[in-house]
């Protein structure tokens, strides 16, 4: 009966979010914990209006992160909507170790990743292949082209962000959901360790490697008579 009532709440309140076929990627207004608290509280004892009041405070940013992770629609506003019903079934159990946007965060990647694996993707390049090598003294082994544009020049129009995303779409999985939560959700680091189950080293260090490997991806798409890898 909760699990009924948890899937008929998704689908009542989703229409703005889920159900819309585009939708503005902002900044989204996070509770307080306290108001967290007593959100968690009431979804506990079953109130079914807490359960839409869980999807239209945080469908956005959930919504966010499945698209930037999955890059179509209709994937993900599916990962989503297994996502909250992922969380809907674990509420009971949730202790507030982390904050309750962090722990959605942790449950929509988690379910962005794993229609990943189990569907055909755009092949990723191995982060190998895209980090600079080093000789014996510390140097460069190769020259380092640099890039045509600057970022901001590069997001200025549709057609260089567009290959900014397809350039975010070749990594390695773990390392694109590292640039989403922390570049694009703006996540600290903190949260992204919390939200990956790594630790915060791990996460900076993920992070500088995923850098690395999309400025050599940029590189090799934005610059003239580059064959892009």
């Amino acid at each position: 009966m909760l699990m009924t009532t948890a899937s008929s709440r998704v689908n009542e309140a989703a229409p703005p979010f889920l159900n819309a076929p585009h939708f503005a990627i902002g900044s989204v207004a996070v509770s307080c914990e306290e108001a967290d608290r007593e959100l968690v509280a009431q979804l506990q004892r079953g109130d079914d209006q807490a359960y839409e009041s869980l999807v239209r405070q945080h469908g956005r940013a959930m919504l966010a992160v499945a698209r930037r992770m999955l890059r179509n629609d209709d994937d993900a506003r599916e990962a989503v909507q297994d996502a909250f019903l992922q969380a809907f079934r674990a509420i009971p159990r949730f202790r507030a170790e982390a904050r309750l946007s962090t722990w959605l965060h942790r449950i929509v990647v988690n379910a962005a990743l794993m229609r990943l694996r189990s569907a055909g993707r755009r092949p990723t390049v191995a982060i190998d292949d895209l980090l600079p090598t080093f000789d014996e003294e510390g140097h460069h082994a190769e020259h380092i082209r640099p890039l045509p544009l600057s970022v901001d020049s590069a997001l200025e129009s549709a057609e260089t962000r567009a290959e900014v995303r397809r350039c975010v779409e070749q990594l390695p999985e773990q390392h694109r959901a590292v640039i989403v939560l922390r570049d694009l959700q703006e996540l600290s680091t903190a949260e992204a360790a919390t939200v990956l189950g790594i630790t915060e080293n791990a996460v900076k260090i993920r992070l500088h490697r995923a850098h690395q490997a999309l400025r050599t991806l940029l590189v090799n798409s934005l610059t003239p008579g580059t064959r892009p890898l």
